[in-house]
């Protein structure tokens, strides 16, 4: 449901790829050859060079575990998790990457999975990332990246736990896009003077998008801009529907996922702006049931803090994801009172949707305590956003939602097809709506985004909002990295030079964007559905500084080559699987599994498939080898691609599913 600036991201599955050739890897990394037992704790992000003069950034709390003039290991704070960095002279990103595992880890003995390039940027060209095989039981992924500059390849090795890594996403982020070439200065517009968005700029953005929707293969992209006040751009391209003639415009419904977030911060802006609640009010004092999994930061979480990534408490969506249909809106707190943080408060960013979702149920109680927590909230957003701003279409309701105007979810399948997503799978973010559960349009969107770019004030000169309360949504909470970081349900991002404030949206067959300009006035919606308008979310804005400030043109240039990358990892994803589902490996399910907070999953088998049913949705399983000679299945669910690993315990049949912190067991059940 979420996003990072200006990178590609793609579902998960896409990156379990399969290639033939063996490459030199380690399960476990013996000690480094140099200054083993003099690691350097460091106490804040830290500039570092090699010899060479590559840059990087060490990230807070990381240990320099050894270092060289070309190389450098790096530790995470929880030990057991490495980053191997070498700069060194080949002739090609294979034979870099070769002497790189040579010199750290030279009994290693791993296969690789996949290679995919990667797009010049930053001032590397030739880049490729390697993707590597790893067991379920070792819990860990294996990658490197070869980047390339005149006569210098830089290797990077990523070493780490599923569970490093999924609470130093911020810190690796800052590892991965702040490793730059010797000497290299990133473009900046700071200090530029915005150009109006004259018929020429437009024309060039609309030309963009519509390039992009078809070299992309997304259905429909509906976007909006506005500049000082004005709407300039409001209109869809493409279809609704595939194989149907009616169009997208803007106002065509799109689910826009955690953009939802923006909306439901602003809602408690509008409380605070009222007196009543204050950002620094603690949660239990407005509502008195809010528990966390840990008592200590239970006590500590203020109302901004519901949504300032910030507490510790990690990404926990499994639980919502595979709940029942019709699941209350309790369910949030419930799921918050088994959490328990894996970093401390304020330490890192971890992006958790149940303590956002927490943040719209805290605001709609204090406005109207005595409806039902979800109508309050409704109530709210209703009194507070919707109707003051004139949002008329934005709604909750997926059944009004669907009617009509509204783009159909797509996403591919594993032969690389665009096709429908089952709404079953949307609908269950209902249940925990004040974080990603909003239907909307460009038209109302662009009410909002043109609100925020103009610090409070509509387009009649009134003010709806105190900007102080407004601005205080967009202050830093948590980094996200060297020159961005995370405020209440909203992100800014400076690395431009420009500080833009955003946030982004995902959910299956869905992808959206909303981000504006403070300091110019300028605001933009992008809204698509399908999954492979990922790229849209990070280009088109892109693209939009460029128009404003003559920037480099790298927009067409990451839509280009987004498309090709996924065509390479869609296909090698398809060669790791079998599809239909091993025989072998099928015969040995029992019919009906159970996890006492997941629900039920029941195999069903006809004509030579095997289907997993979870309930609301079920999808056809592929089959797939491990390393350690045993066997997990895929559920090949257009957007969605989880992988179950089949085991026994206690004389049963299990599965197990996992996320990066967390795993549930369904056992046989009778």
């Amino acid at each position: 449901m979420h996003r990072r600036a200006f990178r590609l991201s793609l579902p998960a599955f896409l990156f379990a790829l399969v290639a033939s050739a063996p490459v030199l890897a380690s399960v476990q990394a013996p000690e480094d050859r140099v200054n083993a037992s003099a690691a350097k704790r460091v106490a804040a992000d830290s500039p570092y060079k090699l010899g060479a003069g590559t840059q990087l950034i060490v990230p807070a709390g990381w240990s320099i575990a050894s270092e060289e003039a070309s190389a450098v290991t790096l530790e995470s704070p929880e030990g057991g998790s490495r980053v191997y960095v070498y700069e060194t002279k080949q002739t090609s990103a294979d034979t870099a990457v070769a002497a790189t595992w040579q010199h750290f880890l030279p009994q290693a003995d791993r296969k690789l999975r996949s290679t995919t390039p990667l797009q010049d940027a930053d001032g590397w060209d030739n880049q490729q990332n390697y993707v590597y095989e790893t067991s379920p039981d070792e819990k860990r992924s294996v990658t490197a990246q070869a980047m390339h500059r005149g006569d210098l390849w830089v290797v990077r090795l990523i070493d780490v736990s599923n569970d490093v890594a999924g609470k130093r996403e911020a810190d690796l982020a800052l590892l991965r896009e702040e490793a730059l070439p010797p000497n290299f200065v990133r473009e900046s517009f700071a200090g530029r003077t915005a150009h109006p968005l004259d018929a020429a700029r437009l024309d060039a953005l609309r030309a963009f998008i519509r390039d992009s929707q078809k070299t992309l293969n997304i259905p429909g992209v509906s976007i909006g801009v506005v500049q000082n006040g004005k709407v300039l751009m409001a209109e869809g391209f493409g279809v609704r529907e595939l194989g149907k003639p009616e169009k997208v415009d803007a106002d065509s419904l799109y689910l826009i996922a955690s953009n939802t977030k923006s909306l439901t911060t602003l809602m408690l802006g509008k409380l605070v702006d009222e007196k009543v609640i204050r950002w620094d009010e603690p949660v239990t004092q407005v509502l008195p049931d809010f528990r966390l999994g840990d008592a200590d930061t239970t006590k500590k979480v203020q109302i901004k803090h519901l949504l300032c990534a910030c507490t510790g408490l990690p990404r926990h969506d499994l639980e919502w994801l595979l709940s029942p249909p019709g699941a209350p809106a309790t369910l949030a707190l419930s799921i918050l009172s088994r959490m328990q943080p894996t970093s401390k408060f304020g330490e890192t960013y971890q992006y958790s949707n149940p303590i956002a979702a927490a943040a719209g149920l805290v605001g709609g109680h204090a406005a109207y305590p005595d409806l039902e927590i979800g109508a309050g909230y409704d109530q709210a957003m209703a009194t507070r956003v919707f109707k003051p701003l004139g949002m008329t279409r934005t709604t909750f309701d997926f059944a009004r939602a669907t009617r009509g105007n509204y783009a159909h979810p797509y996403a591919l399948n594993q032969e690389a097809q665009q096709v429908p997503v089952n709404m079953a799978q949307n609908e269950v973010i209902h249940a925990i709506r004040p974080a990603g559960g909003a239907w909307s349009n460009v038209n109302d969107l662009l009410k909002y985004v043109g609100m925020e770019a103009a610090g409070g004030v509509l387009p009649d000169g009134s003010r709806y909002i105190q900007k102080s309360v407004l601005e205080a949504r967009t202050a830093p909470q948590v980094k996200t990295r060297r020159d961005s970081w995370y405020g209440m349900g909203l992100e800014t991002d400076a690395r431009t030079g420009v500080r833009m404030v955003f946030h982004g949206g995902r959910m299956r067959g869905y992808r959206s964007n909303i981000m504006w300009l403070p300091e110019y006035n300028v605001g933009a919606v992008i809204l698509t559905n399908a999954d492979s308008g990922d790229i849209l979310m990070d280009a088109v804005p892109r693209r939009l500084l460029e128009l404003l400030f003559d920037g480099k043109p790298e927009a067409q240039g990451m839509v280009t080559f987004a498309a090709k990358s996924i065509e390479t990892r869609v296909a090698s994803a398809r060669r790791s699987i079998t599809l239909p589902a091993d025989p072998a490996v099928v015969s040995k399910l029992a019919s009906h599994y159970h996890n006492d907070l997941l629900g039920d999953i029941r195999v069903e088998r006809s004509g030579g498939n095997t289907r997993f049913n979870f309930g609301a949705w079920q999808a056809p399983i592929a089959s797939r080898s491990t390393p350690d000679g045993g066997s997990l299945l895929v559920v090949t669910s257009p957007g969605w691609w989880p992988e179950l690993v089949m085991g026994n315990k206690d004389g049963k049949r299990t599965l197990t599913i996992r996320d990066a912190q967390h795993e549930y067991v369904f056992t046989e059940a009778s």
